[in-house]
Formats: structure tokens, C-alpha cells, sequence
């Protein structure tokens, strides 16, 4: 747990415009203190190579509002709105877990349970009636079970797997593209409010930060390393949705997909990923055998890449995804010798992780 005071300089160091969650990691692991990051000279910084030219600038230049920082601090805290620091012992567990988690997060609310199950429910804001029924349908049968229900708290599928949510009297979870004290859309304000009291929202951003169209991708991999598993219940062959299914394949998550016409827009991206190897959504059953429930009891979350893997292992099943790659880029991608990868990926195959589906080519079975 840090400091109020360090806490201070972390809401200070978290309205510096252009510096992200990687470059601000990279500066606290080289001063250990935010308020130590203050007192450097962005010259300094700039010439370590740990700041460009311009963000250096913008650096010195945002000292003046230290004050303000400390103030709206004070505010937001008499207001329910908390700060917290990666370093604190209640920031997300699962959030860890990626390399490029937020240094800190403004929540309302409550913070997922680490111990019990998550699903992120995703999916087009213009969806159709399937969808957001589905959406809808599927969140509300998880979240009587007990699993918590993730999203961005958008139009179209995000709110409805949000309002499933909470129907079931179940746990819901959004984060947001955009400040804390801001509901984007302003539609779904009582959303909103709802789940700040049965729930919690989150944000890395600023408080009175605007919506931009360019934090939403980003906003997305909190999205998917917050839950177990993604729900894709509809998307477009490019689309947002399908970013966030791939962030979550990187970070080792299960995705599941809704099927649909094969004529519809709307299904193109969730018929692709399945025909990429994602687990075909059929019933909310589907999910919870994931997630070994029992007499609606959830006894564990499955994670295949924490069952036990010896370090080699875990290193070569990190680089696998339900699309299947080739022995060369495997290799590139663990940094082990050939015969090492060979070895850990025939392993792997007897243990029942992973799958051969051609000479030399390997994906995470289902």
C-alpha cells in the first residue's frame, strides 16, 4: 500500500499528457517513487531515453499543477472515487498478469473478486436483436452462477450483457474509454449509476477525461485481462471486438464465440473466430464447464497455462494461440533452441495442452 502522499504524485504523474501505462512503468522501475519521477528534469529523462523530446516538455511544463492534482484528489476521494496504485495490495491480481497494466486506476465501486470467475461479454454497438437478446441472455444465467460479468459499459451488447448482469442480481463490471466522471454514452447513466452499487466502474484516465475515439482500443486489454474468458456475441469481420478477442489470446485467455447466419454482417467475425479454433457459445452450460461449477458452486477457475507447467513450458505455451503457428515463429517467439521447442512442444501435446494440426504446426487445444 503506498503512501497518501505518493498517492498525491501518482494522480499528478497520470495527468501528464502521452505517457502510457509501458513508459510509465519503465520510469517508476528507474526511480521507484512517482514523487521522485517529479523532482527529475524531463531534460534528463529525455537524454536517458526514457522520454521524447516533445513528452519531456509536456512533462516540465504539467509540474505547475501539482496543487491541482493534490486538490482534485481530495475531491474525488469525498466523492467515492479511489486511486489505486499497481503497488496496492487491492489492485486487480489479474491485471498483473500483462505486461502493459495501468500504473494506476480511478474506480467507483467495487474491484472484481480475485477469487471468483470472470467473463467479458463483448461485442458491435450496432447489433441486432439476436445479439443483444443472446448478450443479454448469456450474462444473466453466468451471473446467477456467480461468475462476474466484464465490459466497456457501450451501446448495443456491452450495456446488454451489463443489464443481464444485474437482472440476475449478479456482479458487473465496465470500464470505461473515457474519465470516471464521465457516462459515455449518457444513455446508459442509470447503467451506470446501477452498477456502481452492484459492481464497480473503472478507468485509467483522468476523471474528467473526454471520450476519444483512440482510448477505446487501448481501454480494451484491461477488458480482456480483468476476465477468464472473452464472449464475443457479435462482430464484424474488422472490428473492435475481435482486437479485444486477439489482445485476450495473447494474454492467454479463452475466447468463446455466438455462431450466426453465415449472410450476416454481424456474424462474420464471431463464424471466423470459431473457424479459427474459439470455443462455439451455444448455452451459458458451455461457459460454466469452463469454469467447473457444480450445484452452482464454483470450485475453480480453469487455467491451462498455471495447471502445474515447468517454467520451459509455460514460456512455449504463452506463445500459442487457437490459430495454429509454425515450429520457426514458436521458436522466435520463446527465444528457445530449436530442439528445446520441439522437445517442451511434444511435451505439451502429451499432457494435453496442445494440438498438432499439421507438420510442425502447434495451437492451444480447447
Amino acid at each position: 500500500m503506498i503512501s497518501y502522499k505518493e498517492r498525491q504524485y501518482l494522480c499528478w504523474f497520470l495527468s501528464v499528457p502521452g505517457i502510457g501505462a509501458v513508459t510509465g512503468m519503465r520510469l517508476f522501475k528507474q526511480f521507484k517513487s512517482f514523487e521522485e519521477i517529479y523532482n527529475i528534469e524531463g531534460k534528463k529523462l529525455e537524454n536517458a531515453g526514457l522520454l521524447r523530446p516533445k513528452e519531456a516538455a509536456v512533462f516540465d511544463a504539467e509540474k505547475c499543477q501539482l496543487d491541482r492534482r493534490k486538490r482534485e484528489l481530495e475531491e474525488l476521494e469525498k466523492e467515492g472515487i479511489r486511486l489505486i496504485a499497481f503497488l496496492d495490495g487491492n489492485y486487480p491480481k489479474r491485471l498483473l498478469k500483462i505486461h502493459d497494466y495501468p500504473v494506476g486506476l480511478f474506480v467507483r465501486g467495487e474491484l472484481p473478486a480475485e477469487e471468483r470467475p470472470a467473463a467479458a461479454v463483448i461485442g458491435a454497438r450496432n447489433c441486432t436483436n439476436y445479439g443483444k437478446q443472446e448478450a443479454e441472455y448469456m450474462a444473466a444465467e453466468l451471473a446467477k452462477a456467480g461468475v462476474q460479468i466484464i465490459s466497456g459499459l457501450a451501446y448495443g451488447i456491452d450495456g446488454a450483457g451489463h443489464r443481464g448482469a444485474l437482472k440476475a442480481g449478479g456482479k458487473t463490471f465496465g470500464v470505461l474509454g473515457c474519465g470516471i466522471k464521465i457516462c459515455y454514452p449518457r444513455e446508459n447513466y442509470g447503467l451506470y449509476e446501477r452498477m456502481c452499487r452492484h459492481g464497480g466502474v473503472l478507468s485509467e484516465w483522468m476523471p474528467w477525461e473526454q471520450p476519444q475515439q483512440k482510448n477505446f482500443p487501448i481501454r480494451n486489454r484491461i477488458i480482456s485481462g480483468l476476465s477468464d474468458v472473452i464472449l464475443v456475441m457479435e462482430a464484424r469481420q474488422k472490428s473492435g471486438s475481435l482486437i479485444t478477442a486477439g489482445i485476450g489470446l495473447e494474454q492467454g485467455k479463452e475466447i468463446f464465440a455466438l455462431p450466426g447466419r453465415i449472410s450476416d454482417p454481424l456474424s462474420e467475425g464471431c463464424n471466423r473466430l470459431i473457424s479459427e479454433g474459439a470455443g462455439v457459445l451455444l448455452s451459458p452450460e458451455d461457459v460454466l464447464e469452463y469454469f467447473t461449477l457444480r450445484d452452482g458452486k464454483i470450485l475453480r477457475v480453469h487455467e491451462k497455462n498455471e495447471n502445474g507447467l515447468a517454467k520451459k513450458e509455460k514460456m512455449v505455451y504463452s506463445c500459442l494461440d487457437l490459430q495454429p503457428k509454425g515450429l520457426e515463429e514458436i521458436v522466435i517467439l520463446s527465444g528457445l533452441s530449436v530442439s528445446e521447442c520441439i522437445g517442451t512442444l511434444l511435451d505439451l501435446e502429451l499432457g494435453g495442452y496442445v494440438v498438432q494440426t499439421s507438420h510442425q504446426y502447434y495451437g492451444k487445444r480447447l
